[in-house]
C-alpha cells in the first residue's frame, strides 16, 4: 500500500510538471509566434527581445508548479481517499486567482527591482487578466482532473480486491465441503474390513492416511500438478477397490509431458466419486474409468454408462462444485458429454495460480 501511494504521489508530481511545461509554453504562444516571424515585424510586441519571452515563459511555468503545490497543500487534491466537494473546487479556484495574482504582481515589482527581462508592450499587458484567469482554470481543473482518475482507479482496485476476496472465500467453502463426504465413505469401508480382514484394515488404513495426508495440504493449495494428483489417486483407486473388490478397474494413460501441468487439488477424485455413485458395480456389472490425456491440455475421466438399479442420492457436491471452482479459479468450465460412455474433460493449467 505503501509503494503504491509513493507511486502516486510520484505521478501526481509528474503530471503537475507536464501541465505546467505545456501551459506555460502555450501561454505566450502568441509572443513565440511573433518572435519568429520575419514579416510580421513584431507590430504587435514592438523591441520584444528573445531573453524577454525566456523570462515570461520560465516565469508562467515557476508560477504553476507554485499554484499547483499551493493547491495540493491546501485541499489535498494528491490524497483521492479525500472527499473533495464542488465547494471545496470552488474555493481552490478563487484561493488560485488571488494567489495568481499576487505572483504577477511579485514578477512586475521584481522586473522594476532586479530588471529582470519582461514584455512591456500594451498588447501583452491586456493580455493578462485573461491569461490570469485561464491559469487558474488549468490549475484547479487539472488538479481536480488528476484527483477524480485517481480516485475512480482505487475504487476499481478496490472492487478487484473485495471480489478477489470474495472468490476465495467462495472457493474454500467448495473445496471444504469434499472433506467430510469422502471421510464418510471411506470409514465405513474400514468399519467392514476391520471385522472382516485385520491384515487389509492395516493396508487400508495406510493408504487412507495418505489419502488424507493430501486432502490436508490440498487445502492450502489452489493448485497442483498432474503428477501429484495422480499420485494422490493411486492411493485413492486403493480405497475404492478394496471397497468394491474386483468389480472396479482403472484404466491410465497419461501423457508424461503433462504432469508438470496444474489442476485443482482432488478434481480427479471427484470425478471418480461421481461415476461410482452414480453407476452400477457388482459382478454382473462391474465398472471400467478410463483416465486420459488428450489435446487441449486435458485430462478426461470416462466410463461406461450402466445406471443403478436403485437410485442414488446425491448430496450435491460433485460435478456442481468443480465446475465453480474452475469458474472461480481459472474463468473456464469443464467439459460434459453423455452418449454410450460418460465422459468429462477438465482442462490442465500451464502456471499455479
Amino acid at each position: 500500500m505503501n509503494k503504491q501511494k509513493s507511486i502516486w504521489k510520484n505521478r501526481y508530481l509528474l503530471s503537475g510538471i507536464l501541465i505546467s511545461v505545456a501551459v506555460a509554453i502555450l501561454i505566450h504562444f502568441p509572443e513565440l509566434i511573433s518572435l519568429f516571424d520575419r514579416f510580421e515585424s513584431r507590430q504587435l510586441f514592438p523591441d520584444m527581445q528573445i531573453s524577454e519571452v525566456v523570462s515570461e515563459v520560465l516565469f508562467t511555468f515557476i508560477s504553476l508548479l507554485i499554484l499547483f503545490a499551493a493547491n495540493t497543500a491546501v485541499f489535498h487534491f494528491n490524497k483521492p481517499e479525500v472527499k473533495i466537494s464542488r465547494k471545496q473546487v470552488l474555493l481552490s479556484f478563487l484561493f488560485t486567482v488571488v494567489l495568481s495574482t499576487l505572483l504577477a504582481k511579485g514578477f512586475v515589482y521584481l522586473h522594476h527591482a532586479l530588471h529582470l527581462p519582461a514584455i512591456e508592450s500594451m498588447v501583452h499587458h491586456y493580455l493578462h487578466p485573461f491569461r490570469d484567469f485561464l491559469i487558474s482554470c488549468v490549475v484547479t481543473g487539472g488538479c481536480y482532473i488528476i484527483y477524480l482518475v485517481h480516485r475512480q482507479q482505487q475504487v476499481i482496485i478496490e472492487n478487484q480486491q473485495l471480489q478477489a476476496e470474495n472468490i476465495l472465500g467462495q472457493y474454500e467453502v467448495l473445496k471444504n465441503q469434499l472433506n467430510p463426504h469422502m471421510l464418510f465413505n471411506s470409514l465405513n469401508t474400514l468399519q467392514s474390513l476391520t471385522r472382516e480382514d485385520t491384515q487389509k484394515a492395516q493396508e487400508y488404513i495406510r493408504e487412507l492416511s495418505r489419502v488424507l495426508r493430501y486432502t490436508l495440504q490440498g487445502n492450502e493449495e489452489k493448485t497442483v500438478t498432474l503428477y501429484d494428483e495422480m499420485q494422490f489417486l493411486s492411493a485413492y483407486s486403493f480405497l475404492l477397490k478394496m471397497r468394491y473388490e474386483n468389480n472396479l478397474h482403472f484404466v491410465l494413460q497419461i501423457d508424461k509431458s503433462l504432469e508438470a501441468y496444474f489442476l485443482p487439488p482432488m478434481s480427479l477424485q471427484v470425478l471418480i466419486e461421481n461415476a461410482v455413485k452414480h453407476n452400477e458395480i457388482s459382478d454382473r456389472n462391474p465398472l471400467t474409468i478410463h483416465i486420459y490425456t488428450d489435446d487441449g491440455p486435458v485430462v478426461c475421466v470416462s466410463n461406461a454408462i450402466q445406471p443403478r438399479l436403485t437410485h442414488s442420492s446425491g448430496t450435491g457436491i460433485g460435478l456442481a462444485n468443480l465446475a465453480k471452482r474452475y469458474q472461480l479459479l481459472f474463468g473456464q468450465d469443464i467439459s460434459i458429454t453423455e452418449d454410450i460412455n460418460f465422459t468429462v474433460r477438465i482442462p490442465l493449467i500451464r502456471r499455479p495460480l
